[in-house]
């Protein structure tokens, strides 16, 4: 009976680091298949705004469909139809429309 307590032990403190391996794992598999592509995500859509220009055509977080006409800092003059213009937050722009190919 004392043999079988003494077996128990060192099996016991070996399932402590595999929890660890296992959670750094579990971490790393997380930042390649979840974090990683969102931040690339992410850069693609900044160099977006940051690159438009007059003409472009784009589309918002809403569904509008519209021509850039002027930007500024922060936002963006879109014409939806014609003579209809709104202003909108560069941040709600999500599409650009302009070259079918990079639909």
């Amino acid at each position: 009976m004392f043999t079988l307590l003494q077996t128990a032990q060192p099996a016991a403190q070996g399932g402590g680091w595999s929890m660890w391996i296992m959670l750094a794992l579990i971490f790393v598999v997380m930042w390649i298949f979840m974090i990683r592509p969102q931040r690339k995500q992410q850069k693609e859509l900044q160099n977006f705004r940051d690159s438009l220009k007059k003409g472009d055509k784009v589309v918002t977080i809403g569904g509008i469909y519209g021509t850039v006409c002027e930007i500024k800092d922060e936002s963006v003059l879109v014409e939806v139809d014609n003579n209809v213009k709104i202003r909108v937050s560069k941040q709600a722009l999500v599409k650009d429309f302009t070259d079918p190919t990079r639909q």
